[in-house]
């Protein structure tokens, strides 16, 4: 038996997960056990769940491979640095405490996490090699494309290559300062959104805007090539040397300062968002024609942060070249830890892939799962009145019929998502045919802003039947943007021609819910295989209502992770304005709970003016 623990940390969303015999066992981000958002720390609490998932000790460990080089990102930040001295003073100080305490003693830290226990070497890619093995080892190609694009990683912020058997082989790479990802988050920073967690929210404010500035992006802000390749103009940005993405000169040409985080959105915020993103989707498909062109390959794997633009990846799999598209559902750093584990086994130890057509990440439920009994425990020690219902087909058609009256139910089941979406088994449920539930969902429950577009969950063979994708087309992880089908939209007389965030009021299709402003959704297919309790209960509401679609949204609140224990999910149910949770076959209805309190979210309406 080879058991390899792949690690990310210090960065973004530390990780961990384990590989044992070539098959992908356990992952998870630690901000799920710390209940810190994107929690960077030593991912100590993740390494302990996969070990204990796999039954194994620390000292049964074969390899631990870290997913990055630190002294070659090191050496980046000291290049910079001295580029720009002496601007950047202060960031330097504030940058180097942390580098010469922890980041250049990454050995001897991990040693310490792991009890001391683990005696052989550590194992060190680079960071873009990392995002293109999870990428391509886990995908259901024997031989592909890669595209990684994020941030950055020590000097690459996007590269290419492929994929063949167990190795892969990155040619081409893009440089810092020069990225697709920071020009992003530039903008997501100077809309008022938080850096490496809002530009989602960007993706999702773009629709409300028109694409006016994209002319001046690309006039004076970022020189993209045909083939993708771009250079940026970085007397407009601040992120090399201070402690903003952009600077004053950004600011004028623009027409004014940064929004302020939680103040009202304004049009020219709306249609910022909408410009980087008519840019980010021109550079991903130039980049992706490009790529096809050098390597003559079908089939493309992508990974980074940037690969998490769902929309941005809809386009590419509709609008170029290759035939089939394959995206790593924790695309962002935290997939790295899965990434480096599988590029040991497969290209370091030269151990056979096989492929089947079928992903090997299992659905991406690789967290922890919660027995009945310990759940049914820490009810009754809270005092929480429940039902219990055994019979699978009982407890789905009874919450079937709740989410058909409107009911926005709390879904706890199985093993936990790994990555950034809640796949079906931490999930916030609702019925997408009521056309104000996206509002109820957002204020009152997620308590976040108005404009955030719910996805839907739909029965994988329907998904044509509601959604422009080919036949039975898999979208099992949530990563691909699809426009509603031509005949299940409508048409709202009165408010078609209405701008910003009073788009909201139009009814676009039979599931306004779930249709975005632009009369696209965020696709996430379900089968049987996968996804088991999940799709009977889709199949049971379709019984009910003939609707094969269920509103599907992260079980968390604004601010926080996905939850990831019972604990944390009644702490949510009871703390917002949820009607019922579901805690694997345990049922519990908001009004019956003896602690339960009805939410005022009327001051944070007022406070953002969503109302």
């Amino acid at each position: 038996m080879t058991a390899i623990l792949g690690i990310s940390a210090y960065y973004h969303d530390s990780a961990a997960a384990l590989v044992v015999d070539g098959q992908i066992v356990a992952a998870a981000q630690e901000e799920r056990f710390t209940r810190k958002k994107h929690d960077h720390n030593f991912p100590t609490n993740a390494i302990e769940y996969c070990l204990e998932e796999a039954g194994l000790s620390t000292d049964r460990i074969d390899y631990v491979g870290f997913y990055d080089k630190p002294f070659l990102k090191f050496e980046r930040l000291l290049e910079t640095y001295l580029a720009y001295a002496p601007v950047g003073f202060k960031s330097f100080l504030m940058a180097m405490p942390l580098w010469l305490r922890q980041k250049l003693h990454l050995p001897s830290e991990m040693r310490k996490a792991l009890d001391g226990r683990y005696r052989r070497k550590f194992i060190f890619p680079e960071h873009h090699e990392s995002h293109a093995a999870s990428a391509f080892f886990p995908s259901p190609f024997d031989e592909a494309a890669i595209i990684t694009f994020d941030g950055v990683g020590e000097w690459a912020t996007t590269s290419y290559g492929t994929g063949s058997g167990n190795r892969i082989d990155l040619t081409h790479e893009i440089h810092f300062p020069h990225s697709l990802g920071l020009l992003y988050s530039a903008f997501t920073y100077f809309c008022g959104f938080k850096v490496n967690s809002g530009e989602y929210k960007l993706m999702g404010l773009a629709p409300y805007g028109e694409p006016k500035y994209v002319d001046l992006i690309l006039d004076k802000i970022i020189d993209l090539k045909d083939d993708g390749s771009f250079r940026m103009d970085m007397q407009y940005f601040n992120y090399c040397q201070g402690l903003t993405m952009t600077n004053d000169r950004f600011a004028a040409l623009f027409e004014g300062p940064p929004r302020r985080a939680e103040s009202k959105l304004t049009q020219r915020e709306m249609d910022m968002a909408a410009s980087v993103q008519a840019v980010t989707e021109e550079a991903m498909l130039k980049t992706a024609h490009h790529v096809h062109r050098e390597t003559g390959m079908k089939n493309l794997c992508l990974a980074g942060g940037v690969a998490l633009n769902c929309v941005g990846n809809g386009r590419v799999l509709r609008e170029g070249p290759f035939e089939n598209v394959w995206i790593q559902p924790a695309a962002g750093d935290s997939g790295g830890a899965l990434g480096v584990a599988l590029l040991i086994w497969h290209q370091l130890l030269n151990n056979e892939r096989k492929t089947t057509g079928r992903d090997t990440q299992a659905g991406s439920l690789l967290g922890p799962a919660f027995a009945s009994n310990d759940i049914s425990r820490f009810l009754d020690n809270q005092g929480a009145k429940y039902s219990l219902i055994e019979d699978e087909n009982e407890l789905c058609g009874k919450v079937a019929d709740l989410i058909a009256s409107e009911k926005v139910i709390g879904w706890f089941q199985g093993r936990m998502e790994y990555g950034p979406r809640a796949l079906g088994c931490r999930s916030i449920l609702g019925d997408p045919r009521s056309q104000a539930m996206q509002s109820v969902m957002n204020l009152k429950i997620k308590f976040r802003e108005s404009f955030r577009p719910f996805a839907p969950s739909v029965l994988r063979e329907c998904v044509d039947e509601y959604f422009d994708m080919r036949r039975e087309e898999d979208s099992p992880y949530m990563l691909l943007v699809a426009p509603v089908a031509e005949l299940k939209r409508t048409t709202d007389n009165g408010t078609e021609d209405s701008k910003g965030l009073e788009k909201l009021k139009a009814q676009r299709s039979e599931i306004p819910a779930i249709t975005h402003v632009d009369y696209s959704a965020r696709v996430q297919t379900i089968d049987p295989e996968r996804h088991g309790r999940y799709y009977k209960l889709a199949k049971a509401f379709r019984e009910r209502t003939g609707c094969p679609v269920l509103i599907n949204t992260s079980f968390n609140v604004r601010g926080e992770p996905i939850v990831c224990t019972p604990e944390d999910a009644f702490r949510c149910f009871m703390g917002t304005n949820m009607d019922v949770l579901v805690l694997e076959n345990h049922v519990l209805l908001k009004e019956d709970q003896p602690a339960a309190v009805k939410h005022d979210v009327d001051e944070y309406l007022a406070k953002f003016e969503l109302d």
